[in-house]
């Protein structure tokens, strides 16, 4: 008797994780489906100028995106802070803007690693430790605009969110930053050589280790010789910062960078599956 509960029960978990997938497609769709809500769109014109220089299919697909994003994710204000929809509705399109072309084909995860959305007001204290080669011990308070975690979160203050909103032509956006560590993430430890698309033959790994290895080179020889060129050099620091700031400047500043390094925007125009430059 006792083994055969256990086997109608074991039965019943395969059933529930096999038919998962097709429950949670079913409900996106759902989702997708419903009109876009006239105060969401608001909040996109007031506050995501880069969404008026999308053409009008991927700006579609988009509010889409949106849509599933923020009924999926859970959104924690900090410090007192009080969500709103115009949080929700921000940060998730400049998240979903990693999504776009993306998707097609096969099953979105949005983020599946990501649960919470941590917001605070402004820059948040974190207390970081290091020791130095000489082996001492150092411990220092930093004013952080984002982090991305393992864990399941990404941590943003709402300040920086906005002020990287605010200009969509500056290369400088803590929702991309952070959201292309997640993509970097999704294989396990962030090294800057995040997971291709399933079956995406234009990805080369080899490749792309190459391109991105030389352009990184190339912007720890600018910082060291303390030349801003076009990238910020926070990236110089290690290849996961390095693909989090260059997607920064992929998506606000593309035909920048087109001029700046052709091979490092087709690596990441081939990946992201957009063109920025021709917006």
């Amino acid at each position: 008797m006792a083994f055969t509960l256990f086997c109608i029960a074991a039965f019943a978990l395969l059933a529930g994780l096999l038919g998962y997938p097709r429950w949670l497609a079913w409900r996106r769709s759902r989702l997708q489906e419903q009109p876009f809500p006239a105060a969401w769109r608001k909040h996109l014109r007031k506050r995501v100028p880069l969404f008026a220089r999308l053409p009008a299919d991927l700006q579609l697909q988009l509010k889409k995106h949106i849509q599933v994003f923020v009924a999926e994710k859970a959104f924690i204000g900090c410090d007192g802070l009080r969500v709103t929809d115009e949080m929700r509705v921000v940060v998730a399109a400049h998240a979903c803007l990693l999504l776009l072309n993306r998707t097609r084909g096969v099953p979105a995860d949005y983020f599946a690693g990501v649960r919470q959305i941590l917001l605070y007001p402004a820059a948040f204290l974190v207390d970081r430790s290091h020791t130095d080669a000489a082996g001492v011990h150092h411990a220092q308070r930093q004013a952080l605009a984002g982090e991305s975690w393992s864990q399941g979160q990404v941590i943003l203050s709402w300040q920086d969110v906005l002020q990287g909103a605010a200009d969509p032509q500056d290369g400088r956006n803590v929702v991309i930053h952070e959201f292309a560590h997640q993509l970097d993430q999704e294989n396990g430890q962030a090294m800057g050589a995040p997971l291709p698309l399933a079956g995406d033959a234009s990805y080369n790994p080899q490749r792309w280790k190459a391109v991105l290895s030389a352009a990184f080179e190339r912007l720890q020889g600018e910082a060291f010789m303390h030349q801003q060129v076009l990238l910020d050099h926070y990236g110089a620091q290690d290849p996961a910062e390095f693909f989090s700031v260059v997607s920064e400047v992929f998506f606000e500043q593309g035909a920048a960078l087109r001029g700046y390094d052709a091979a490092l925007y087709r690596e990441l125009q081939g990946y992201y599956k957009v063109d920025p430059a021709s917006w």
